[in-house]
């Protein structure tokens, strides 16, 4: 079910001096700085929607729009074209209103009871998974004539959310009468990131067989991964979500998005480690000789988890003045160490910023060293950082 892969995006210009948007604590009082290219993210929706056409190309923004700012990314999305977006939950669906008036918003988790009139008020469509929600959705909708839309979620093999699809026959009665209120049917891929495991298809298939029962009803099953299945899963409506943000949506291959997020931590101490001596907690890194380390104010109370510099072989790196370093010991809630030993003294002084993501060094990269998935990286990122999101160009 392969399909031709998206070209690699090349790299953004940064912007102008002030022209960017920023938020979070003043960079003198934090360690660190979080840049968004919201310009890469638009690219990287654009480069999707292409890619599908002419099925439609939505954006999931839930999780605070995968750590890297609902508002900023869902405005800079809306006015790159997106029309539909995807939440987990009815507080980011009013963030994502907030800036994008006339967009559809679906919430994927569903319904909680008596919600239903909070769904109203914020022109967000639910995601049913279950007959209990579908009954208390009709039941608001008939007595209070609301035509708002829903989505209706069949489970196809994630065993997570969903309508068993077994019950898909029954439920497509309904289409038959008017104002029906369905505005999409979706399913969810579980191995789309694996594309040769046998579920893809199983599930490929089980989903076809719901279309056909909802003729008529747009339908929706692939996630960023699932793009790159093939034609058979992009449906009237595709849902990408972590290749927006640069994440590698087919770890096979070269990455096709562009790079979207990059943190710097600020260097606040470089001293001199003799040999044998040892760095950070529990003396896990031991000079072999004398050894120049820089210490950053970035931790995993920041989301730089401690975990990635322990559970691989190899040592995630960091590149200062120029150079790729890499990071030792185990990292702090608030600081970690990174080797500079041989490099010109003068070229790392206290005050000087590392770069522990970008320019080189991917999500996915930072990810791997502690057996974790670029999700996991991108949504830890604390909020302690001075945040900077780049604006889109004028034509966009």
């Amino acid at each position: 079910m392969q399909e031709r892969k998206l070209k690699p995006q090349a790299a953004a210009a940064g912007p102008a001096p002030g022209a960017a948007n920023t938020g979070g604590p003043p960079l003198i009082e934090t360690g660190g700085v979080l840049t968004i290219d919201l310009a890469a993210i638009a690219a990287n929706w654009r480069a999707l929607a292409d890619h599908v056409d002419p099925a439609e190309c939505a954006a999931v923004v839930k999780a605070d729009a995968y750590g890297c700012g609902v508002r900023e990314v869902a405005s800079a999305l809306a006015a790159a074209g997106c029309k539909t977006f995807f939440v987990a939950h009815l507080h980011e669906a009013r963030l994502v209103r907030e800036v994008a008036r006339d967009v559809a918003i679906y919430v994927l988790n569903g319904i909680p009871p008596g919600a239903a009139p909070q769904f109203a008020a914020a022109r967000a469509r639910p995601v049913i998974g279950s007959m209990p929600e579908l009954v208390e959705w009709d039941a608001f909708c008939g007595v209070n004539r609301w035509s708002g839309g829903a989505a209706l979620h069949f489970d196809t093999g994630m065993n997570r959310l969903g309508v068993p699809i077994d019950e898909a026959p029954a439920l497509s009665a309904r289409m038959k009468m008017p104002g029906h209120g369905i505005s999409l049917v979706m399913s969810h891929l579980a191995c789309a990131d694996t594309p040769e495991h046998p579920l893809n298809t199983r599930q490929v298939q089980a989903f076809r067989e719901i279309r056909m029962m909802f003729r008529g009803v747009p339908a929706s099953l692939a996630n960023s991964s699932g793009i790159f299945l093939g034609p058979a899963t992009h449906c009237e409506m595709v849902r990408p979500g972590a290749a927006l943000y640069g994440i590698n949506p087919t770890p096979a291959e070269q990455n096709p998005m562009r790079q979207a997020v990059n943190l710097k931590g600020r260097i606040a101490q470089v001293r001199q480690v003799p040999r044998g001596g040892t760095v950070g907690y529990s003396a896990t890194w031991t000079a072999t000789h004398e050894t120049r380390v820089a210490v950053v104010s970035v931790g995993y109370g920041d989301g730089y988890l401690k975990a990635g510099a322990a559970l691989s072989g190899e040592r995630p790196m960091a590149i200062v003045a120029g150079k790729r370093c890499p990071v030792i010991g185990r990292i702090s809630m608030d600081l970690l160490a990174i080797d500079v030993t041989g490099m010109p003294e003068r070229s790392v002084r206290r005050g000087d910023f590392a770069t522990l993501l970008g320019d080189g060094i991917s999500v996915d990269e930072l990810a791997s060293f502690a057996d974790l998935i670029g999700y996991e990286v991108l949504t830890s990122l604390g909020r302690r950082y001075h945040r900077v999101w780049t604006p889109l160009a004028k034509q966009e």
